[in-house]
């Protein structure tokens, strides 16, 4: 058999525990090739110990079966672990997950991030909306169940809830059976599964074998070590109505406290039909199916039948499961009934169940996340290693391809560099060039303007004035001169070298013009007039002409003065 196809499902009970080996077969189903069963003997008063109970109960188990460790799906009591049915609205299957989180949140009476939680979709209400199965148990207390799993020598694959892994096993041997009230009779609480349809609900009610075990140990002054092995030698739920009573007056005071306690369970079963019936909305149970470690006690099925009125028998875990050869018959049959969980917790590795919840603790989902991750791990420190082999080939290689680089870019900025000094060169030549011919145009210019600027100034004189003379604004070198009337010729008044003088300005922005007039009362309004008329000349600015030497006599009838007047645009040499 290989590894793979082997199953080990381990239920944890109030007080037993249980084991099943299996193997997963293609053909027949779920294979049994070995089980055992072991009793914790725990005190419920004195759970101190609980831990180094279980291990040593778990270890004695493999040990006297053979059973070798290996991965292992183990269920938690159901009263150890928060179950809650929740209807949802009709929502969006994307909402879903959304929804249930907020209702985990909302339902669970413990601070989220300190529980372990699962759900499971049930099916459709009737409005359109889904039900919900919510499962949360505390983070400690799966910690510490683990621990002493891993202590015994399994290791953990899965964990399940009893109830449900019970549900499991039914629809595995009972497939569709309608109207069926499973009643699994524990240690501690007695758990009720309605299963009709596609659709299941439990309830847990705290009454069980323990409470019948205190009772017997109360009346009769016993430990409850002593109780116990009393009620499974004498223990039997006594008859209603007229009987015999036994002959042994203790085993007929045990038979009638079992019953009490039978009868309070019956009370609790028959509020849970109507809770179930009323809130539900199910149907009343057609039949009652029996398990659990105190549903064997003599009469019980019966005590239920006459209390039920329905069909009661017992639930057969093995119905579609095959036996090995090596497992014991008649060993089996004497603790079947409370097999039931165990077969269940098989049937998650072997296929597709019903209700597929896991409660695995956040140890085991770390440990499994770093055993996912050790082969990127083992990648990533490989990769470490080949770092620097890899960085010194990548720059051997970069190193090369650079230097061509730079061998290339060196001969492009050698030709770039030519090619800059021939265009610095053609650059100067060039601006050589360019003073020359602005030099001459502006001679050209100058040539031009000054015959417009004369005409101009002839047009302006008025009467009985004349220019004359026309030099620079900036000093008083005269440039030009002109006889009365109109202007005749051009003359400059040499320096005493015979040259003309040196204008040492690089423009000439203002003019001065000194004129003559013929001498009378109106000799000041003439200048005026003569003023304005330049005020209006395109070469002159409006506001730059100015008197600069008011009109005085020189010689009898003829007086003189000088305008000074800002050119709009200043001569440039």
């Amino acid at each position: 058999m290989l590894a793979s196809d082997r199953i080990l499902a381990l239920d944890i009970g109030a007080s037993s525990v249980k084991i099943g080996e299996f193997h997963a077969t293609s053909g027949q189903g779920l294979h049994l090739v070995n089980f055992n069963h072991a009793d914790i003997g725990l005190d419920p008063d004195h759970e101190e110990n609980r831990k180094e109970l279980l291990i040593a109960a778990v270890q004695n188990m493999l040990r006297e079966k053979g059973i070798r460790g290996s991965k292992v799906i183990f269920s938690v009591p159901g009263q150890s672990v928060f179950t809650r049915f929740v209807k949802l609205p009709p929502v969006e299957e994307s909402k879903v997950p959304q929804i249930i989180q907020y209702e985990a949140q909302q339902n669970v009476p413990f601070p989220i991030e300190e529980v372990i939680w699962d759900y499971q979709l049930i099916g459709a209400t009737e409005s359109g909306g889904l039900e919900v199965v919510l499962l949360a148990i505390k983070s400690e207390i799966i910690e510490d169940l683990n621990d002493a799993i891993e202590s015994a020598g399994l290791n953990t694959e899965m964990v399940d809830v009893a109830p449900m892994a019970l549900y499991n096993a039914y629809r595995y041997n009972e497939g569709d059976t309608q109207g069926s009230l499973m009643v699994d009779i524990g240690a501690r609480t007695t758990n009720l599964l309605f299963i009709e349809s596609n659709r299941v609900f439990t309830r847990s009610i705290p009454i069980g074998g323990n409470a019948i075990t205190q009772s017997i140990a109360a009346e009769f002054g016993k430990t409850f070590q002593e109780a116990e092995l009393l009620k499974k030698e004498k223990g039997f739920v006594a008859l209603g109505g007229a009987y015999e009573e036994p002959p042994d007056p203790e085993q007929a005071q045990i038979s009638k406290i079992i019953r009490q306690v039978m009868t309070r369970l019956h009370s609790e079963i028959a509020r849970s039909i109507n809770f179930y019936r009323t809130q539900q909305g199910g149907s009343a149970p057609t039949r009652v199916l029996l398990s659990g470690g105190s549903s064997i006690l003599p009469y019980v099925d019966r005590f239920f039948k006459e209390k039920l009125q329905v069909s009661v028998e017992y639930f057969n875990p093995f119905r579609n499961v095959t036996l090995d050869p090596c497992v014991s018959r008649d060993e089996l049959v004497r603790c079947a009934h409370f097999f039931g969980e165990v077969v269940g917790l098989a049937l998650r590795r072997m296929s597709e169940c019903p209700i597929e919840v896991n409660l695995l603790p956040q140890s085991i989902r770390a440990r499994k996340q770093a055993h996912q991750k050790r082969p990127f791990l083992a990648g990533a420190a490989l990769s470490v290693l080949l770092i620097p082999l890899c960085l010194i080939g990548f720059a051997q290689r970069a190193t090369t391809v650079k230097q061509n680089q730079l061998d290339e870019v060196t001969r492009q900025v050698e030709k770039k560099q030519n090619l800059r000094n021939d265009i610095a060169k053609k650059v100067k030549e060039r601006r050589d060039l360019q003073q020359r011919i602005d030099g001459v145009t502006t001679l050209v210019q100058q040539r031009f303007w000054w015959t417009e600027l004369l005409e101009d100034l002839n047009q302006r004189l008025v009467t009985n004035v004349w220019l004359v003379s026309i030099a620079p604004g900036d000093q008083p070198t005269t440039l030009l001169m002109a006889s009365e009337g109109l202007i005749r010729r051009f003359s400059a008044t040499p320096s005493s070298t015979g040259t003309l003088p040196v204008v040492t300005n690089a423009s000439i922005a203002y003019l001065r013009l000194s004129g003559a007039g013929n001498h009378g009362e109106e000799d000041l309004k003439l200048v005026d007039a003569f003023r304005e008329q330049l005020r209006s000349s395109p070469f002159f600015e409006k506001d730059g002409v100015e008197m600069e030497v008011a009109p005085e006599m020189v010689r009898k009838a003829v007086f003189t003065f000088t305008l000074r007047a800002k050119l709009v645009k200043p001569i440039k040499y």
